[in-house]
């Protein structure tokens, strides 16, 4: 099989990548993406020697890279988004160019080409936040936040494009991922990175919202399930079945970095800040027998092992962040 990957060198794309190559040998992957500041091609650098391997740089929004990229691929796997919520907040138009027209350049050319197989990859966050009992593929979206908003577009424009042009098309939706190679803005990344330096921990409002977390090598398993395997049509949930409030998460953090927690700085709630998300994952565990294979609190001394044995890739990923830090301070000083 031969895969087009978009937006392959972000957190959760540089993973699938890794992982479909190491598990089935017989595939290859091209990987399309835009290299935006949350692409890293470091990410699969040892990739480089690889024939099943190739990269092209451009942007899911320009529809003559993305009739360049698609040629002879059995199947898209879409990872291309804008994905972090405070950036939504301050500049959302790059978020709906992206995320919504981006979805939109992908299923024409599924259309024109008949791809056999697409892959929206999506999260929970489109949800919106539940008090009690988990959501189903069947919950109905509430976005309350640009960010989210902007990925519910796309959803429907795939399940729009699937009714309409009965395209071989498939959505899935996960909860937070962590691991390796994930961007140093995110929440676990950024804490864990921010104890190394010995800096501040700005931990929103009381801490206590609460996500549920997925080791993103079990996510990438389920993908891959669902690319060989899934019905068209149809969303799937991806859940860790780990939910953790925010401030329990920084404790672990920091109790295995050995940092004191006097280094938390709680700063005013970021608008439309949802309270708990939880997915109902029974649909995709019965279909298919999958369940998370990594143990939480494991995998969370996984990640922080290796962001401790890193420092020069997140490093150089921080300095060049100096611009949005000051944007963050000048933030919360206004809000």
């Amino acid at each position: 099989m031969k895969i087009l990957v978009t937006g392959g060198c972000g957190f959760i794309g540089s993973n699938f990548i890794h992982y479909v190559l190491a598990k089935h040998p017989d595939y290859s992957i091209v990987n399309l993406d835009k290299l935006t500041y949350a692409g890293n091609p470091e990410n699969l650098a040892d990739l480089k020697n690889d024939e099943r391997y190739s990269f092209i740089k451009g942007d899911i929004c320009d529809a003559t890279v993305v009739e360049k990229a698609i040629n002879g691929v059995d199947a898209i796997v879409n990872f291309a988004a804008e994905t972090h919520v405070d950036r939504s907040i301050l500049s959302a138009g790059s978020f709906v160019n992206t995320d919504v027209y981006g979805t939109y350049i992908l299923l024409e050319a599924v259309k024109k080409h008949k791809i056999k197989r697409y892959i929206q990859i999506s999260t929970d966050e489109i949800y919106g936040s539940i008090e009690k009992g988990s959501f189903t593929e069947q919950s109905p979206l509430n976005p309350n936040s640009p960010y989210a908003a902007s990925k519910a577009s796309g959803d429907l424009l795939v399940r729009a494009y699937y009714k309409t042009y009965n395209l071989p098309l498939i959505i899935t939706r996960s909860s937070n991922n962590f691991g390796p190679f994930k961007y140093p803005e995110k929440f676990i990344p950024l804490f864990i990175t921010n104890a190394l330096s010995e800096l501040k921990l700005p931990l929103y409002g009381d801490g206590k919202n609460v996500r549920d977390w997925i080791y993103v090598e079990d996510n990438c398993e389920a993908i891959d399930l669902v690319l060989r395997n899934g019905n068209e049509g149809e969303v799937y949930n991806i859940g860790g079945g780990n939910e953790r409030k925010n401030i329990e998460i920084v404790k672990i953090i920091l109790k295995k970095l050995g940092k004191p927690e006097s280094i938390i700085e709680y700063v005013k709630d970021r608008p439309g800040h949802d309270q708990r998300y939880s997915l109902d994952c029974s649909k995709i565990k019965k279909e298919f027998g999958w369940s998370p294979k990594y143990n939480f609190e494991e995998a969370l001394s996984k990640t922080v092992d290796w962001y401790s044995s890193n420092i020069d890739w997140w490093k150089k990923i921080k300095e060049k962040q100096k611009e949005f830090k000051e944007f963050y301070s000048e933030w919360y000083q206004k809000r």
